[in-house]
């Protein structure tokens, strides 16, 4: 049982990587470029990826047990936050400035590019359901106290509550929202517009994710220390103390593995974009969000059987 919840796993897994193949293929042979990808990202960030939450909402039927279902994933995703930032103080104190760039990475994984494709690969409507309640945690989480751990060493720690309310991933949500609860129903023809807006959502997302890692230095990745110790925090130990924690807690079925998947993915693509932002190291950071996110292949789908025994 446990092989083949990990053989299936891994086969979603290989699809989009599978895909991140295509766009690390079409940035060498200057079909589709990084640069492109970067002035792309908009598009999926403020319209593709929100379209996809709002219409998980709703596909969903509005009752007491979805309801709390929702705020478990809610409480789920931020308890793996939390306990990913008192797991990486500790870590790295002769990093110097890239301190906190690699604590970053070891806290918050890849929910907009990662997450969201595999749970709605794996699990369909009802996972990115879920998993939208992660998304939501991520931004609260990611835009105060990732603010300020990028910032800090400065002496300028602090954060932005208009990007904290007005985010896509906040605002899709309270859309979608109303949709669920009220049970809504737009026109079929809008329907139809958002169910091919939200098919591009893997595709675009895992074809961007391959022109960054093309441009990465992979003799650098690989002789970075840090990188490793990042990954066996990051992609198991992390995932291995909420999977005990969540099933302690009793949670259980869909809602566990999207959970797990959450906790599983690699470092956020947040770690260069803030990196790039506050004056950190943009190259390290992408070289550690690389690395994880290659090693992934293997361990998202062993987290995903465990989740399933």
């Amino acid at each position: 049982m446990f092989l083949n919840n990990m053989l299936t796993a891994a086969q979603q897994v290989l699809v989009l990587y599978l895909i991140v193949a295509v766009g690390f293929a079409a940035d060498k042979l200057n079909v589709f470029k990084q640069s492109t990808a970067k002035l792309s990202n908009d598009v999926l960030f403020y319209i593709i990826t929100p379209t996809v939450i709002i219409q998980s909402f709703m596909n969903m039927d509005f009752d007491v047990k979805t309801v709390s279902l929702l705020g478990i994933a809610f409480l789920c995703m931020s308890a793996t936050l939390t306990i990913g930032i008192f797991l990486a103080v500790p870590l790295f104190k002769k990093s110097g400035d890239n301190r906190t760039v690699f604590q970053y990475a070891v806290t918050y994984g890849n929910m907009g590019y990662m997450a969201l494709p595999l749970c709605q690969a794996m699990l369909g409507s009802e996972g990115v359901f879920y998993c939208s309640a992660g998304v939501v945690a991520f931004n609260i989480f990611s835009f105060t106290h990732g603010i300020w751990l990028m910032t800090k060493s400065e002496g300028k720690a602090s954060f932005d509550f208009k990007k904290l309310l007005f985010n896509p991933g906040v605002i899709s949500v309270l859309i979608g929202m109303p949709l669920f609860v009220f049970g809504i129903e737009l026109p079929q023809v809008v329907q139809s517009a958002m169910g091919h807006i939200s098919n591009l959502n893997t595709p675009l997302a895992m074809l961007f994710f391959g022109t960054y890692i093309a441009n990465t230095d992979l003799k650098k990745v690989f002789s970075l220390k840090e990188n490793y110790i990042v990954a066996v925090f990051k992609l198991l130990v992390l995932p291995a103390i909420m999977l005990g924690l969540y099933k302690l807690a009793g949670v259980s079925g869909a809602l566990l593995t999207a959970c797990i998947i959450s906790a599983s993915v690699p470092s956020a693509n947040n770690t260069v974009m803030f990196s790039a932002k506050y004056g950190k190291d943009t190259g390290v950071a992408s070289q550690v969000v690389a690395f994880n996110s290659a090693l992934s292949v293997l361990t998202i789908p062993v987290m995903v059987a465990l989740s399933k025994l």
